[in-house]
């Protein structure tokens, strides 16, 4: 069972000390996700 469906909208919010945002969309296209619609990777302070 997935949390998301071919319909759903994906908004990918990484941290520079964490996980980027590249890295997990990277991760999400390989699944039957929906569309990424916004993707980036923050430094949070």
């Amino acid at each position: 069972m997935s949390i998301f469906n071919k319909d759903s909208k994906v908004i990918i919010i990484g941290d520079r000390d964490g996980i980027p945002g590249p890295a997990m969309e990277a991760c999400v296209n390989t699944t039957s996700a929906g569309e990424i619609v916004f993707s980036s990777t923050e430094c949070f302070v």
